[in-house]
């Protein structure tokens, strides 16, 4: 795929209590830059922490600018199918997935079985837990894209 007119989305909260979600999303976006892919859109979530994941992408439009991208990043400190019951990562997978929207995950702990991965139908699940290894993780997933 290649990254056209269209822009790549990221959303995501915080990594722990040092990386906030805008530090984790610009880490991603460095890296994807300097894989060649244009800067993309960020969403940082840490700020809506407790907030109902529908209700909050429902305010935020996110429905509309995730169709308007060619792709969206689901960034999460952790996936494990326990804790994604009605978390923002499993309703950004899932709208990506009804919607056509190739979905992609960042992750510091990947905890998710192959067939969860692909339930929620993401493409590729990256795991990096420090800025550095964002940056790096971005600059894979760009060879992806």
């Amino acid at each position: 795929m290649t990254a056209g007119t269209r822009q790549l989305l990221l959303a995501g909260g915080r990594f722990g209590p040092t990386l906030a979600a805008a530090q984790v999303l610009r880490a991603i976006a460095r890296g994807l830059q300097a894989g060649g892919l244009p800067a993309p859109a960020q969403f940082p979530l840490d700020e809506h922490e407790g907030a109902g994941a529908r209700e909050l992408l429902d305010a935020l439009d996110f429905d509309a600018r995730m169709r308007a991208s060619h792709a969206v990043v689901v960034v999460a400190a952790r996936l494990s199918e326990r804790t994604l019951a009605a978390s923002i990562a499993f309703e950004i997978a899932t709208r990506a997935r009804q919607s056509g929207v190739p979905a992609y995950a960042i992750t510091a702990r990947n905890e998710l079985s192959a067939f969860d991965a692909r339930i929620l139908d993401l493409q590729a699940i990256l795991e990096a837990g420090s800025a550095r290894a964002l940056s790096a993780a971005g600059r894979r997933l760009a060879a992806l894209l």
